[in-house]
């Protein structure tokens, strides 16, 4: 199993930015994908990023396109996200998800993902 440690949330003005920080500890880290999502005040929890095991492969969510970039250093253990141009829609609890099944695959969706992090808040004041 995968434990997952999430950091770098704040509160930040609109047009501004933050990067979040996930370390992971546990199995195997570069075997897997790993994932963003966020969860908005009475909203479901939605995709937000996904890095492949090697790094060369990413996905984002329409809305957070040319404005977030997700990266991994699996030397580190870790998977960054580098949120710019933030937006107060962008204001949610986020977290980091790691695969830990074979094969992993690059996904947008919860159920592919086994370990989840405690979650981080990032607030976008207008």
């Amino acid at each position: 199993q995968v434990q997952l440690v999430e950091s770098g949330g704040g509160l930040v003005q609109a047009g501004g930015s933050l990067r979040l920080s996930c370390a992971a500890s546990g199995r195997t880290f570069s075997s897997y994908a790993m994932g963003w999502f966020r969860q908005a005040p009475g909203k479901e929890r939605e995709f937000v990023a996904a890095i492949s095991w090697s790094g060369a492969g990413t996905h984002y969510i329409d809305s957070v396109k040319g404005r977030f970039t997700i990266s991994r250093d699996n030397a580190k253990n870790t998977v960054l996200l580098q949120m710019n141009s933030l937006k107060p829609e962008d204001t949610a609890v986020y977290y980091c998800a790691a695969q830990d099944r074979a094969p992993t695959i690059l996904s947008s969706r919860e159920y592919d993902y086994d370990n989840w992090g405690q979650g981080t808040q990032v607030t976008v004041s207008s």
